[in-house]
């Protein structure tokens, strides 16, 4: 089973209200990793045609702030897809709708989803293989598969130090 790139991304946006901020204007971090996780989540069920929780998220930078009234571009790509799990790259731009040029829209925020699918039951099931059309989505594949294996070798070994603690 394979899934076209066209399966594999996706892009919210969203004005930004008076509700989802500080007393000064600042969008609270909380509601854009909310709608970062909400873009993850489904994009990852759009590929997997399956449930998918959220199992990680990584490097997670903030680099400007979000005010009330931005529109906030959220885009969520499946960069790399294992046996059951998926990382999903989100990154969000925010623009200022009174702004009138190009450069109206400047990154804000970006993370790392991983995702894994599950089947009616609650047990993890397989997601199909994602289909590379590019020499971006070959080298994002490529360092997800190394942030993926690194991860794993990272829950061994505590699970190994668990193991080695209780003898």
């Amino acid at each position: 089973m394979k899934r076209l790139s066209s399966e594999s991304k996706l892009i919210i946006s969203e004005v930004m209200l008076p509700s989802q901020a500080n007393v000064a204007g600042n969008i609270h971090g909380g509601e854009i990793m909310k709608l970062m996780d909400l873009a993850a989540y489904a994009v990852a069920r759009r590929f997997a045609h399956t449930n998918v929780v959220t199992a990680r998220v990584d490097e997670l930078e903030f680099h400007l702030p979000i005010f009330i009234g931005d529109l906030v571009i959220c885009t969520a790509q499946v960069a790399y897809a294992g046996r059951s799990s998926m990382e999903i790259a989100v990154t969000v731009e925010v623009e200022d709708l009174e702004c009138d040029g190009y450069t109206c829209s400047k990154k804000a925020l970006s993370a790392f989803f991983k995702m894994v699918s599950l089947d009616k039951k609650g047990k993890t099931s397989l997601v199909p293989e994602l289909v590379l059309n590019t020499p971006e989505e070959i080298a994002a594949f490529d360092e997800g598969k190394k942030r993926y294996e690194w991860y794993k070798s990272k829950r061994k070994q505590k699970s190994d130090n668990m193991t080695d603690n209780k003898l």
